[in-house]
């Protein structure tokens, strides 16, 4: 199931306040979780994170209620996808996104290039946060203040979305732990890393374009096979597979449970392949006005401007 927090964009459809709102894809056209539930006598939430929070098996219930109800029913709750805005799938997270670094070979070698890093692959993986004010939209502006940085560079990567509580998760049980994924562009102002601290490079607002949609992960066969490529201005700057990750999913939620307890509504960033501007010869940087685009297969892509301030 593509899962979406939108805003009606016509004035005529907006209700009181034009609060965001909780959808779903269905037949390209946005269904209302909240009115889905009204016509199926079937309370839903409208907010992605209280879905999350009933647990992954709501998900089959939700499936089961669609192919029950007739074609006419939907048409009463239906939006165009030109009537809606689309927003983030989590626009306020509960708590800092985590994010994985160094998680690509081929960019481990080309940051080490350029960055502070050792080009030693990671034993263990490297893990850093950002704040949930970070958190933009597909359709945006990706704000560089440029009393900050000069050197914006893009990360396309894969999100996964925690479905539950977890303390010590074993590998084997780790995609239990998953609710579904989404497409996270972590930006980062080289520059501004400090003494090996990277939160105020990638922590800045709006520093984590996320979206199009939350791809729930029945819908995602093999999430460790899943091509994602990105480009500046049209042209392509990343193109890989998640089948490269050198942690992979099950592997960073066994590591990142023993830390910390995982909860639903969490976030993990699982990190970004070659092709970084930072790693390129001459270095790319993002100047206002260009347009980046991350796509990840089966999920979507998601489209950002630079804005300088």
């Amino acid at each position: 199931m593509k899962l979406l927090t939108y805003k009606c964009t016509d004035v005529a459809l907006q209700r009181v306040n034009n609060e965001p709102r909780l959808g779903f894809i269905y037949n390209n056209q946005v269904i209302d979780m909240q009115d889905f539930g009204d016509i199926s006598n079937f309370p839903l939430p409208n907010d992605m994170l209280e879905l999350i929070d009933m647990g992954f098996e709501i998900i089959a219930e939700i499936t089961e209620m669609i192919a029950e109800t007739p074609e006419n029913f939907f048409e009463e709750i239906a939006y165009e996808m030109n009537e809606v805005t689309i927003l983030a799938p989590i626009e306020k997270p509960r708590k800092n996104i985590i994010g994985i670094g160094l998680n690509y070979t081929e960019h481990v070698a080309e940051s080490a290039r350029t960055l502070d890093t050792t080009g030693k692959l990671p034993t263990k993986p490297i893990i850093f946060s950002k704040p949930p004010t970070t958190v933009t939209a597909t359709n945006t502006e990706i704000i560089k203040n440029t009393k900050l940085t000069s050197q914006l560079d893009w990360e396309c990567e894969l999100a996964v979305i925690i479905s539950k509580k977890g303390k010590y998760v074993p590998k084997s049980e780790a995609l239990d732990y998953v609710f579904g994924y989404t497409i996270i562009n972590d930006i980062s102002a080289r520059d501004c890393r400090r003494e090996g601290q990277w939160i105020v490079s990638k922590g800045q607002d709006t520093f984590a374009p996320m979206g199009p949609y939350l791809v729930t992960k029945d819908e995602i066969e093999n999430p460790h096979n899943l091509n994602l490529s990105l480009t500046v201005n049209g042209v392509e700057k990343q193109n890989s597979n998640t089948k490269f990750l050198l942690f992979n999913i099950n592997d960073l939620i066994e590591d990142l449970s023993t830390v910390f307890t995982l909860e639903a509504g969490d976030i993990i960033a699982t990190g970004t392949p070659a092709g970084v501007g930072a790693g390129r010869n001459p270095q790319e940087w993002m100047y206002d006005g260009d347009v980046v685009e991350a796509t990840v297969e089966g999920i979507g892509t998601i489209v950002n401007t630079i804005k300088e301030i």
